[in-house]
């Protein structure tokens, strides 16, 4: 997904290193978390705070703040654990670069105060990101936004493999894309099988299975029903 690199305001900017031992302190830290940290972050930098303070955009219960974190890369990616556990450690939404011998990739999960009990945040299981950009792409001036939940949603679907339904909500368009991911997988499963399957009616059979996984993966990303 190529998305944007956004350029933040400069009384925004606080470029802040956070110290690894502080993202470990508020998490359970496995020796394997551990390992990730010091092998695969070079620097963890709070590059900005998006705020009514430092934006005037108001925020709201569900978007009081957005943070934007760098992470320096040892190598050429992060693995997905070593973001959960910085997410869960910032009690606000995170918008991440990834700044690697590769470019920068953009990633954000999508963070919501929990209903049962406000004071924690739920965080979705699925990372969206853009491609690998390059370090030296312009960047662009944030989108226009009426609030800090608009501007966070914004950003967000800036990353998602396929834009909104007229009138759908960022959480119903993420489970529709979590369906679709998981009927590519269910398709990926079955071009599989069809390789391996030497019975003409059985090829026959999973084919027809594997075309109409394919409409629907079709149909889902374009908004139309089946």
């Amino acid at each position: 997904m190529t998305a944007p690199l956004y350029l933040y305001p400069a009384k925004s900017v606080l470029d802040r290193v956070v110290a690894k031992q502080r993202i470990l302190a508020h998490v359970r830290a496995t020796a394997k978390l551990r390992g990730r940290l010091r092998d695969e972050v070079a620097q963890i930098t709070w590059h900005a705070k998006l705020a009514y303070n430092t934006i005037n955009l108001p925020g709201s219960f569900e978007v009081p703040e957005l943070q934007v974190f760098v992470i320096t890369l040892k190598g050429e990616d992060l693995h997905r654990d070593v973001l959960r556990a910085i997410d869960r450690a910032i009690p606000f939404p995170i918008l991440f670069e990834l700044h690697g011998t590769r470019g920068i990739r953009v990633t954000a999960a999508y963070k919501r105060p929990s209903q049962a009990d406000p004071s924690k945040w739920v965080l979705d299981d699925h990372y969206a990101s853009s491609d690998w950009l390059p370090a030296e792409m312009p960047r662009q001036p944030l989108p226009t936004a009426i609030d800090l939940k608009q501007l966070y949603q914004q950003l967000l679907r800036s990353l998602l493999p396929a834009p909104p339904h007229q009138g759908e909500a960022l959480p119903d368009q993420l489970e529709r894309l979590k369906a679709v991911e998981s009927l590519k997988k269910d398709a990926a499963t079955l071009e599989k099988r069809l390789r391996n399957e030497k019975q003409f009616n059985r090829k026959v059979e999973i084919n027809a299975k594997l075309r109409e996984i394919e409409n629907q993966i079709q149909a889902m990303m374009k908004g139309v029903t089946t």
